[in-house]
């Protein structure tokens, strides 16, 4: 019984410290846009990046189609925007937990 307890226990302090961890992830502006397009990176097509600290990377966890026409005046083929991110950068991509643009 004491067992299951220490163990009921230690899962739980994992968990609330892994939740901790992703709500005090600070929110950083980048620039965004597509990564072929605007940034002049190697790809198949036009897929969202963003460019952080002047180094570009493709995006998981958000596309280019989920913030507007890519190819409008002011879409990402045609414009640097900027946005409030939040993630890590894993094996050359960002890997987002948010991205949110910001208004001009």
């Amino acid at each position: 019984m004491k067992k299951a307890l220490f163990i009921v226990f230690l899962f739980v302090g994992i968990a609330t410290q892994a939740q901790d961890k992703k709500s005090k992830e600070k929110p950083q502006i980048v620039e965004t846009a597509c990564g072929e397009c605007q940034f002049g990176m190697e790809g198949k097509g036009c897929d969202l990046a963003v460019r952080i600290d002047g180094k570009s990377y493709y995006v998981d966890g958000t596309t280019i189609h989920d913030h507007g026409d890519a190819h409008a005046e002011d879409g990402f083929c045609n414009a640097i925007r900027k946005a409030s991110v939040t993630g890590t950068v894993e094996n050359n991509r960002f890997k987002a937990t948010s991205f949110t643009l910001v208004k001009k």
